[in-house]
């Protein structure tokens, strides 16, 4: 994770680091973002979840929870909604539209993704991280 967030911090001034395991609690129980930034271009929380396996259709319901949680609680009146950001080591592309299909609007995605890094360079970054991971075992 740490390494994680030294790179989303490399990508530009804009991204503000809030929490490492950044806990939200909802109801009696506690819940744990893996990392929690600020942008302030954006002028809205960005939640990573970060997964070393096979992206599963879980995984996006566990983030959208999470995102509702900061909207409600941690978010100021003032800011945007919430952005999540979920970061697989895999994923089957069928499984993954058929998950997002319902859950996002296309508008939202395209009006996001003019701030935030670009998508290839993400997946390289990532790739490169997990490798690095491995090579440690």
């Amino acid at each position: 994770m740490r390494q994680m967030k030294n790179f989303i911090l490399e990508l530009g001034k804009d991204f503000l680091f809030i929490g490492e395991e950044y806990k939200v609690q909802v109801g009696n129980s506690d819940f744990y973002v893996d990392l929690l930034f600020y942008h302030r271009g954006l002028q809205c929380l960005v939640a990573f979840e970060l997964k070393a396996d096979k992206f599963k259709p879980e995984h996006l319901g566990q983030l959208n929870f999470y995102l509702e949680a900061l909207d409600r609680d941690v978010k100021k009146v003032n800011e945007n909604p919430s952005i999540g950001i979920l970061l697989c080591k895999d994923k089957d592309s069928e499984v993954v539209e058929y998950a997002l299909s319902r859950s996002l609007s296309p508008t939202m995605v395209a009006e996001y993704q003019m701030q935030l890094p670009d998508k290839k360079l993400l997946q390289q970054k990532l790739h490169e991280l997990f490798l690095d991971d491995m090579s440690l075992d």
